[in-house]
């Protein structure tokens, strides 16, 4: 108060410029409480506001940060929910496999995917090509168990020409072809111990000759490998190198058998019967619950791609938008098709030809033919009349499968 009664400022002038300052309007929006000693210099006051509008603004920083941080978040889901399109599932043990595979998508580290036969490594592999920034290059891919042995090298490193006999032009292996891409080699633990050590090298150095060329090439290549073999049991028996072993496997994902994802079996035959049904032409509007309860205490030995084949053999043998059980009545026998037939119609007549060779031409009963293909009597009997399916009795006259019903029947009676 001192300072004003002394200043060369009227009352007037001193309220008006009081009336006018910062500390003035903060008071009357209630934003500070007088003090009971006397207010406090308009500088400290200043200093004050100023801490408190950058507090406000790093707030609004933060909250910004989060926001974007978490539509990034929700974009990359929605990201790995669209390349795991393929991947039909949703039970916890697939989920468990499928974050492992989000997160380690973006690397550019090696990953080992181990799995029994027809579990889907190779989707998951091309998932990890399409989440990964190498995304638009290549992906290249390599059965190694389905290359004969003397190939093998040839193929995965290319030739010269002349390198060996029949090699009458240059070839461009699969790791020259994959650069700056992604390779996946299948059945790795098929690879020969005396082709290991060279693939070691190119894993670790990124270089490697040709057959019969003394120059080195350097690629820049993402390797995701899979097999259904266990290689550390391999390993144990001098059937795999323990260094190949832990360079691929930087980061294994296991993917979980069919039978131990049990919840997902509905939706996959949901999934294959629409496949299969827009592919071959067929409708079905009914699967009956007993169908359903057979395929869902199945074993599956041969994990999704068994359940795969049997639906689109189902899908061909419907009738009516029914599904057929296409699994056999004891769980262990299966009706195989050795046909060099090229049409459908064909391929469904030799399945039920089979299927009656294999139960001794006997239609009904829990072994007849009718059983095994998952069928109604009557709608076997219905396809039979249809396809022109008679029982060859040599000597006799051709029959009706009518009469193939009744001879068989008074037979086993």
């Amino acid at each position: 108060m001192n300072t004003i009664a002394n200043s060369t400022q009227t009352p007037d002038t001193a309220n008006t410029s009081y009336k006018g300052s910062a500390l003035h309007r903060r008071t009357v929006l209630g934003e500070i409480t007088a003090p009971s000693v006397g207010f406090p210099s308009e500088g400290s006051l200043s200093i004050f506001a100023s801490r408190q509008v950058e507090n406000a603004l790093d707030y609004e920083r933060t909250i910004e940060g989060r926001d974007k941080e978490t539509k990034q978040i929700l974009c990359f889901k929605e990201e790995v929910r669209a390349e795991f399109g393929e991947i039909v599932g949703e039970s916890p043990a697939l989920k468990t496999a499928l974050n492992l595979v989000s997160v380690v998508a973006s690397t550019s580290s090696s990953v080992l995917i181990l799995g029994e036969t027809g579990t889907g490594k190779e989707l998951v592999a091309r998932a990890i090509h399409r989440l990964s920034g190498r995304r638009e290059k290549a992906f290249v891919k390599l059965n190694c168990a389905a290359i004969p042995l003397g190939l093998l090298e040839s193929e995965l490193f290319g030739h010269e020409k002349g390198a060996f006999t029949g090699a009458i032009a240059q070839k461009v292996g699969r790791f020259e072809l994959a650069d700056k891409g992604t390779l996946f080699l299948d059945e790795v633990g098929d690879i020969p111990p005396e082709l290991q050590p060279k693939l070691l090298r190119v894993l670790q150095e990124q270089e490697f000759e040709r057959l019969g060329s003394g120059r080195t090439l350097r690629v820049n290549v993402r390797l995701v490998a899979a097999t259904h073999r266990n290689l550390t049991e391999m390993v144990k028996r001098n059937e795999f190198r323990s260094d190949l072993y832990y360079r691929l496997n930087v980061f294994p994902v296991l993917l979980p058998p069919l039978r131990a994802r049990r919840e997902d079996i509905p939706v996959l035959v949901t999934h294959f019967v629409g496949f299969y049904g827009r592919q071959i032409g067929k409708r079905i509007e009914h699967i009956a619950e007993g169908t359903m309860a057979a395929l869902l205490s199945y074993p599956w030995p041969g994990n999704v791609r068994e359940l795969q084949n049997l639906i689109e053999r189902a899908v061909i043998l419907s009738c009516d938008g029914v599904l057929p059980n296409p699994l056999p009545s004891n769980h262990q026998e299966t009706v195989t098709v050795v046909s060099n037939s090229t049409t459908l119609k064909e391929v469904g007549r030799a399945l039920i030809v089979q299927a009656l060779e294999a139960a001794g031409w006997m239609i009904g009963g829990q072994e007849g033919a009718a059983v095994k293909l998952g069928l109604k009597r009557t709608t076997l009997i219905y396809k039979m009349k249809k396809l022109g399916i008679v029982r060859p009795i040599p000597g006799r006259r051709t029959i009706t499968p009518l009469e193939v019903l009744d001879h068989a029947e008074l037979k086993a009676t």
